[in-house]
């Protein structure tokens, strides 16, 4: 009795635990804890509607190869041909490129941005250089001498002399704006041959345009001297009609203080009449044809014959336009 208590000791306990095989579970076949490896009849065709609509977003479906891929890519675009367009739209067209840029050029440091950026259009071709040079030129109004105030303005080369003959001979549209510099003019403001005017034969308008009339009794102690100022731009005037032969009209115009019948306003208005030139108003003043309203007229000193002069329609005017 004392050897099998012995044996049944710590160490004899640990001996009969090792020749004790553990218990192993059972499990039916027909419990739920395993999932099965075969799919239902409902799953399988879940899994087939599922195939052929994924089939159905390739081009051929799971049977899509390479070589079927490039035959199904679309054919690419031809560019279009501006110049096959007729003229008549190719000018429309040129009308919206030059949209931004100023209806009257004068020289001025901003033409970089606007003028010269637009004209890179004539670098394309020889066409594009002469039909679209062309339009911008003939269609804009160039000033003669520069106002804008700065190292422009007192500029001894004009923009119109910065011009090559080809560029003079397509403008249409000159303007002589006077005012600026009344009481001591730029030396460059003068009509010479540098100038370029000879070459301006399709030019059929100038425009003149009056800032100022140093003759108006408010510039009184200011002024150089009397009749200076209103003699330098008859001058100007004179000077730019002989060197335009095919000049058709005059188109005279001003800011609001300007009086047609003002001595600046007589002396041009009567030279331009007898240069036998149509004499047009512009729509920042509304001149008419009619009598200047703001004239004041003293019939007690002055005859007939000047009469019609002072109230703003000078001899032969009327007959004129």
């Amino acid at each position: 009795m004392a050897r099998k208590a012995a044996a049944k000791g710590p160490r004899g306990f640990a001996r009969s635990l090792a020749h004790v095989s553990r218990p192993t579970p059972v499990v039916s076949s027909a419990s739920s804890t395993y999932t099965t490896t075969y799919i239902s009849e409902v799953e399988q065709k879940l899994e087939d509607q599922l195939s052929k609509e994924l089939g159905e977003l390739t081009l051929t479906g799971s049977e899509a190869t390479d070589t079927d891929m490039e035959k199904k890519k679309p054919e690419a675009r031809k560019p279009f041909r501006f110049l096959d367009l007729p003229g008549e739209l190719r000018a429309v067209v040129y009308g919206y490129h030059f949209a931004n840029a100023p209806r009257v050029v004068d020289l001025e440091p901003g033409n970089h941005l606007l003028i010269k950026r637009a004209l890179c259009i004539v670098r394309s071709c020889r066409t594009l250089y002469n039909e679209a040079a062309y339009f911008f030129y003939s269609t804009r109004t160039f000033r003669l001498f520069p106002t804008y105030p700065g190292r422009y303005f007192k500029s001894k080369k004009p923009l119109l002399a910065r011009l090559n003959a080809r560029q003079r001979g397509w403008i249409t549209s000159l303007e002589l704006r006077v005012g600026p510099g009344w009481s001591a003019p730029p030396k460059g403001w003068v009509v010479t041959p540098a100038l370029g005017l000879a070459d301006c034969v399709n030019v059929r308008k100038l425009t003149m345009y009056v800032e100022c009339d140093p003759s108006d009794g408010y510039f009184n102690g200011f002024r150089r001297e009397d009749g200076f100022y209103e003699a330098f731009c008859q001058k100007l005037l004179r000077d730019s009609l002989a060197e335009l032969p095919h000049l058709n009209s005059v188109t005279f115009d001003g800011y609001p203080g300007v009086k047609k019948s003002g001595g600046m306003m007589r002396g041009l208005l009567e030279l331009a009449v007898t240069s036998g030139k149509m004499i047009r108003w512009g729509p920042d003043r509304g001149w008419t044809d009619e009598e200047d309203e703001e004239a004041v007229v003293d019939t007690n000193v002055i005859d007939d014959a000047n009469l019609g002069l002072l109230n703003g329609v000078p001899m032969g005017v009327a007959a004129v336009a």
